[in-house]
C-alpha cells in the first residue's frame, strides 16, 4: 500500500471509510478518548513529536475502557508518520483503534507572526471531563464555530468566578513582568502535552513559570497572551472579543510588549491586545 490513508483495528486502509455499528457507544455518546501529535521529519521517534508522551496520556483512558493493542497502535502510527504531518490517534471503549492523519493548517505560519483574535465565552458553555481527551467535544466545537463565525480563530473557556481556563483546543499563556503564567491543571484544564514541554522549555532557560488561576486582576497586568498545543506550537492571541458577561479586565489594550516569536523558543511579541465587547446576543445551543 503506497499511501494509507488511515489505520483502523490493526490495519492499513486507503479509502476514507468505516462501519459502525448503530449500537456503538462511540457513535451514540462520543465514548473515545483520543490525542493529536505533530510528526516531526517523519518520525515518531524525534522529540519534538512527544510520542512516549502521547502514548502515556492514551494509557491513562477513562473507566470502563478495554487495553487496545499498543503494538498495533505503534505500528500504524509510524506508518502513517511517514505520510501525514498530524495524527490523531482514536481509542474505543473495546479496545479498536483508529489513527487518521492530515496536514498542517495552511495559515500556520501567519498565525504563529501575526496572532489571532479570540473570543471570549459564557461561563455556560464549558467542555466535559477536561482531564480527558474524550470524543464528546461537542462543547468545543460549537464553540470555534461561533468563534469562526465572528472572524476568531479561537474560543476561551471562562468560569463563573471569571478565570480564563482554556481554549477549545489548546492551553493558554500569559507574560508580564519577566514571568509566563498558565492556568493551573486544578482549574479543570486538559493537561497539554505541548503546555507541560513549555513549561520544562521556558525553566531550562532559567525564565519564571507560574501556574496561577487566571483571575481579572492577573488578566489585566498581561502584555501578551497565546495558546499552545502540539500542533500549532505557539499562537499570540492580539485581540479578544467579549461573548461574556464577566468583568473585562481594565488597562488592556493601552500597549505592547517588544519581542520576537518563534515556534521553538516563545517569547512575548509585539502586539496590542485590543478589548472589544460584542453587541450581538450570544449563539444559543
Amino acid at each position: 500500500m503506497e499511501n494509507p490513508t488511515f489505520w483502523y483495528n490493526g490495519q492499513a486502509q486507503s479509502d476514507d471509510r468505516i462501519t459502525l455499528s448503530i449500537h456503538d457507544p462511540a457513535l451514540l455518546y462520543g465514548a473515545t478518548h483520543f490525542t493529536t501529535l505533530r510528526v516531526y521529519d517523519q518520525t515518531l521517534l524525534d522529540l519534538r513529536t512527544h510520542w512516549p508522551q502521547h502514548l502515556n496520556r492514551l494509557r491513562q483512558t477513562p473507566p470502563y475502557f478495554t487495553d487496545p493493542n499498543w503494538d498495533a497502535i505503534t505500528e500504524g502510527a509510524d506508518l502513517l508518520s511517514k505520510f501525514h504531518e498530524v495524527l490523531r490517534i482514536t481509542l474505543f471503549p473495546d479496545g479498536r483503534e483508529l489513527i487518521t492523519g492530515r496536514s498542517l493548517p495552511p495559515d500556520l505560519l501567519q498565525r504563529q507572526t501575526q496572532g489571532i483574535t479570540a473570543l471570549l465565552l459564557p461561563p455556560d458553555q464549558t467542555r466535559s471531563l477536561p482531564q480527558y481527551k474524550t470524543g464528546n467535544y461537542l462543547a468545543p466545537w460549537l464553540a470555534l464555530q461561533d468563534a469562526k463565525a465572528r472572524d476568531c480563530g479561537e474560543a476561551i473557556f471562562t468560569d463563573r468566578q471569571g478565570h480564563w481556563l482554556e481554549t477549545t483546543t489548546g492551553n493558554l499563556w500569559g507574560h508580564c513582568q519577566n514571568t509566563w503564567y498558565t492556568p493551573p491543571l486544578s482549574a479543570g484544564i486538559l493537561p497539554g502535552i505541548q503546555r507541560s514541554a513549555l513549561i520544562t522549555q521556558f525553566r531550562s532557560q532559567n525564565q519564571t513559570v507560574q501556574e496561577l488561576s487566571w483571575t481579572p486582576a492577573l488578566i489585566d497586568q498581561f502584555e501578551t497572551i497565546a495558546y499552545s498545543n502540539c500542533v500549532v506550537e505557539f499562537i499570540p492571541i492580539h485581540r479578544v472579543l467579549n461573548n461574556s458577561p464577566i468583568r473585562l479586565p481594565q488597562n488592556w489594550g493601552l500597549g505592547g510588549h517588544s519581542g520576537s516569536t518563534h515556534p521553538a523558543t516563545p517569547t512575548p511579541i509585539d502586539t496590542v491586545v485590543a478589548w472589544e465587547s460584542l453587541s450581538a446576543p450570544p449563539t444559543a445551543y
